[in-house]
């Protein structure tokens, strides 16, 4: 059994298509899951709880207290005990509350506290599907790191026929099934992702650096983290927070020191990520003191900072993956194949400051992915956490051919 003894969450909110929510525990619990139902007040009106509780072998729970002792049902608990939650169906509202954390119910509250990964399988009208209040809430669920299975195209209830049809419960398993085989891919994989600007001091004030956020970097951070990878982080200067509780995090400033962390952790990892915006130079000394104003002109002297990614590219072993990152603001193409040569890697991911919602500081990219065969994938622009899942599953299939 595929999911023998994995814990699942089923979340079920107000559709028509609640009635599904039987076949799919059942289908759960037959691929050897232990499945928890909470449901909101709405979806009583679709299926009773005691369907499915008599299915899931477990007490379905909807509000914060048991109404006939008073016992409270801990949403953090139940956001904790699961090693995945699915909402299906995902109602317009409950997608709402969610992406906005409006934490009025127990499901929310549930999700709000949940440290696992979260699919959402929507379920509603044509016109409620496609409406741009949704589309902007299903964007934003993405963006946070969950994952949505589509709706599929076909009568709706109401009689017309478009998008908005919850998927059939065979092909949420089969999603499921594939999320918990990719973690058994990438379970004993360890790997080291640079990330974020490195700061060059120039006195004990000012410093040389980029507009690099660490955004792309700490999202495959932590796309690789809930896949099951033992996960490095060496971050340069950043707001962000680590984004998975499981991460190891080596914070660092200069350019030097992102090298030596990173030389550090190289021999030992399966996959080497070099997201960070590493500074290309650096000042040749270092005042003790503030530098104070003197005429017009000041000169600073920089020397070159070590090639981290060109230096231990040459010192790649077998079996190991490297991934390159290129920022280009002309010819492209030509610079990153350049790049992917000269430093040995395995992939190169390619981004230009001429696409718009691309590069630094966005929350969204555009990435083309050039492999070592010089094979070329295009994909449109999408947040970067959607990215980090493009490029996550180009190397589980990688790790899935050895």
């Amino acid at each position: 059994m595929s999911l023998n003894g994995k814990k699942i969450l089923l979340g079920v909110s107000g559709s028509i298509a609640a009635y599904k929510s039987a076949l799919l525990v059942r289908l759960l619990i037959k691929e050897g899951a232990e499945v928890q139902v909470v449901m909101t007040e709405s979806a009583h009106q679709f299926i009773t709880p005691l369907t499915l509780a008599t299915l899931s072998k477990r007490p379905v729970y909807t509000s914060f207290t048991q109404t006939d002792n008073g016992t409270w049902n801990n949403h953090v608990d139940l956001g904790l005990w699961a090693d995945l939650i699915i909402i299906a169906p995902a109602s317009a509202r409950t997608l709402s509350k969610c992406a906005t954390g409006n934490c009025e119910d127990l499901l929310t509250a549930v999700y709000l506290s949940a440290r696992c990964l979260v699919f959402f399988a929507p379920a509603m009208d044509v016109d409620m599907y496609r409406h741009p209040s949704t589309q902007n809430n299903i964007k934003s669920l993405l963006s946070f790191g969950n994952k949505i299975i589509e709706a599929e195209f076909g009568e709706l209830a109401s009689g017309l026929i478009g998008e908005g049809r919850l998927a059939e419960p065979e092909k949420i398993v089969a999603q499921i099934v594939k999320q918990f085989a990719a973690k058994a891919v990438a379970r004993n994989k360890r790997v080291l992702i640079t990330a974020g600007p490195t700061a060059e001091p120039i006195d004990p004030v000012r410093y040389i650096s980029n507009r690099s956020s660490g955004k792309m970097g700490y999202a495959l951070a932590k796309a690789f983290a809930q896949a099951g990878a033992t996960v490095t982080l060496v971050s340069g200067p950043t707001n962000l927070a680590t984004p998975d509780e499981t991460i190891r995090r080596v914070n660092v400033e200069t350019a030097k020191q992102m090298y030596e962390a990173t030389k550090d952790h190289f021999e030992e990892s399966d996959l080497v990520i070099f997201s960070a915006a590493v500074a290309d130079y650096t000042p040749a000394y270092v005042s003790d003191q503030k530098i104070k104003k003197q005429g017009n002109d000041m000169n600073l002297e920089l020397i070159k900072t070590d090639d981290i990614a060109g230096s231990l590219g040459q010192q790649k072993k077998e079996g190991q993956l490297l991934i390159g990152f290129a920022l280009e603001t002309e010819h492209e193409l030509d610079y990153a194949l350049d790049k992917l040569r000269r430093k040995n890697f395995d992939y190169i991911i390619l981004n230009s400051l001429n696409d718009a919602g691309s590069g630094f500081a966005h929350d969204t990219n555009k990435i083309t992915v050039i492999d070592r065969r010089e094979n070329i994938t295009k994909f449109s622009l999408k947040s970067k956490h959607e990215v980090a899942q493009d490029i996550l599953k180009i190397i589980l299939d990688k790790w899935s051919e050895v």
